[in-house]
């Protein structure tokens, strides 16, 4: 039971520690050759979990190799464009000028009813109403409508705007304080204590979140008594 145990945690956090390092990436947008490395990884990791037979190392080394030849290969698509469009295709118009490029449908085997699918999918019911569909490498659909289809933006319509969104930052995350966040801001524990203070708070345990943006505004929120 124990060894069972042991051999799952080694491969879980190898595999975690891999897909850490093919970057941030949702299922839906991984490239292809990413999306066949995570594929044979969870196969790989399968059998050395269920079948003690098979030394542990039958599964990491494979793992390893994967990895190492995805990092590679990594490098060598930033390295080369040509190597990038060959190793991950290029984008394809679908849609030109409001006109179907019905070669390029056939060429990605794109059928009319997905790409109507997804026109309706962002508010759009025809063809003519979208100036440049792409399909992009990760096989999502990029859709730039007509200037005429977008709403106006404040520039537009010759109002002044002022800039007033700013990015909070957590200090206080369901009772624990962040000191490297606090640290970051230029704060220290005494302006925390004014702050929580304020909001009447005796400590930052009693603080469910708290967090200050660029312009000194404080967001707090009372941690609640768990029932």
């Amino acid at each position: 039971m124990m060894t069972a145990f042991a051999r799952t945690v080694i491969l879980y956090f190898l595999i975690m520690t891999g897909l850490r390092l093919m970057g941030k990436r949702q299922i839906g947008e991984l490239e292809p050759g990413e999306l066949v490395l995570t594929m044979m990884i969870s196969d790989l990791a399968t059998v050395p979990m269920q079948d003690f037979g098979i030394p542990l190392l039958a599964g990491i080394i494979p793992i390893l190799t994967l990895l190492s030849l995805s990092m590679l290969l990594s490098q060598l698509s930033l390295a080369s464009l040509r190597f990038r469009r060959l190793a991950c295709g290029a984008p394809s118009v679908l849609i030109r000028e409001g006109v179907l490029q019905q070669e390029a449908m056939r060429k990605n085997r794109y059928t009319l009813d997905e790409l109507l699918e997804e026109l309706r999918g962002q508010g759009l019911t025809g063809v003519e109403e979208v100036k440049y569909a792409v399909l992009e490498n990760s096989g999502r659909l990029s859709v730039l409508p007509w200037a005429r289809r977008q709403p106006p933006s404040a520039e537009q319509l010759g109002l002044e705007t002022e800039e007033d969104v700013t990015l909070p930052v957590i200090l206080v995350n369901d009772g624990r304080l962040l000191r490297r966040n606090l640290s970051a801001q230029g704060l220290d524990e005494s302006w925390l204590r004014e702050a929580l203070q304020k909001e009447g708070l005796a400590s930052h345990r009693e603080a469910f979140l708290l967090t200050v943006d660029e312009k000194g505004h404080i967001t707090c929120v009372k941690k609640e008594e768990a029932p």
